[in-house]
């Protein structure tokens, strides 16, 4: 199961969560080998403390959960965080623009994100699919590849759905073998897990990762 422990960004980004609750997540992070933890910008550098003798990973949001600041907000936070101590920024891409049609402006959105980190750390886009139609998820996939960044992820898990495995293999067609694909927001079972795995998902984000390597279900809901 170390295999599988190491896909699953272990997840935790409710505005409430206390640092007991966060504690606890690195713990189990630990136990598990996890990829990573996952957790808001404000838990970056308590998370890379906890974890500094560990081969887990810091990871963070950017621009989240709606991706609506500015591209200069998002360099900023990146740098921020990467000085923090995360090694994975998730940045959120300017979803309206993409709707509006306006790739150079979503490119450079993403790139401002992906220079901020370049050397530091990697840079996963989260491009919302619930909001998207096919061709929109596309568009965001290519113009993520395009941008330089490492992988594309299909949600924030705060939004009006989460991964689906049809989205994962459209996102994977589109990307390509040589880009990472996370597949996150109502992956709560092993069996969903593999699931998305099946239909390409290199990275899994959960909030439901223990429950994931002991077989069970989760009610979580990213």
């Amino acid at each position: 199961m170390t295999n599988l422990a190491g896909m699953i960004d272990h997840t935790l980004l409710k505005a409430d969560a206390t640092r007991a609750e966060i504690s606890k997540l690195i713990e189990e992070a630990k136990k598990y080998e996890f990829a990573s933890v996952c957790v808001n910008p404000t838990w970056v550098k308590f998370a890379a403390e906890q974890l500094k003798d560990s081969k887990v990973k810091v990871c963070t949001v950017i621009g989240f959960p709606l991706g609506a600041t500015t591209s200069a907000v998002k360099a900023f936070e990146a740098k921020d965080a990467i000085a923090g101590g995360a090694t994975e920024v998730d940045m959120v891409i300017n979803i309206g623009a993409l709707k509006d049609g306006e790739d150079d402006l979503v490119e450079a959105d993403i790139k401002a994100v992906v220079d901020a980190a370049a050397g530091k750390a990697l840079v996963k886009v989260i491009i919302e699919t619930c909001l998207l139609t096919d061709e929109e998820k596309e568009r965001a996939s290519r113009l993520s590849v395009k941008a330089g960044a490492d992988f594309v992820k299909t949600s924030t898990g705060f939004s009006t759905g989460g991964a689906t495995p049809e989205d994962v293999r459209l996102m994977r067609q589109t990307v390509g073998p040589n880009i990472g694909v996370k597949a996150s927001g109502g992956v709560r079972s092993l069996e969903d897990m593999n699931k998305m795995i099946e239909a390409g998902a290199t990275r899994i984000g959960a909030s439901s990762g223990v429950k994931i390597m002991e077989g069970g279900q989760s009610s979580a809901s990213y």
